[in-house]
């Protein structure tokens, strides 16, 4: 299956189920609460997007006058991205993904998680290996 129709098949399913829970929170609180409750979620993504996203980038910033590689800033101003995307999508499973995204310490677990799990850090270099290249000459 290539990756535009698992794409498509995401974004169908969190609308059915968004609209599932929409409907569902609905009919417990209310429209006008509901409405509310999606209001400030989306004020309160807005809010944390500015200061986690304002913290990053200082840290790129200061990472980056050290010659160091910002790895670390770049997949939390990823995260921090999507969660701020998803805090302004309207329902309530996206803004419950996205608070997950911009909370220091939840997102601080996921980049360990993934940084242990799915990247690979290179060996540091040896001194002692002379690097070059080796060509046969055919006569």
């Amino acid at each position: 299956m290539n990756i535009f129709r698992s794409l498509f098949i995401t974004i169908v399913v969190v609308s059915f189920l968004e609209l599932y829970v929409l409907i569902a929170v609905g009919n417990v609180l209310g429209a006008f609460p509901t409405i509310f409750l999606i209001i400030a979620s989306a004020a309160l993504g807005s809010f944390l997007l500015k200061q986690q996203g304002l913290a990053t980038w200082q840290r790129f910033q200061t990472t980056m006058a050290r010659q160091e590689v910002p790895a670390y800033e770049l997949f939390e101003g990823f995260l921090i991205l999507l969660g701020g995307a998803l805090l302004l999508t309207p329902g309530f499973i996206t803004d419950v993904v996205g608070l997950i995204c911009l909370l220091p310490v939840l997102r601080q677990k996921i980049i360990a998680y993934a940084m242990k799990h799915y990247f690979v850090i290179p060996p540091q270099k040896n001194d002692n290996v002379l690097e070059g290249e080796f060509h046969k000459d055919v006569d």
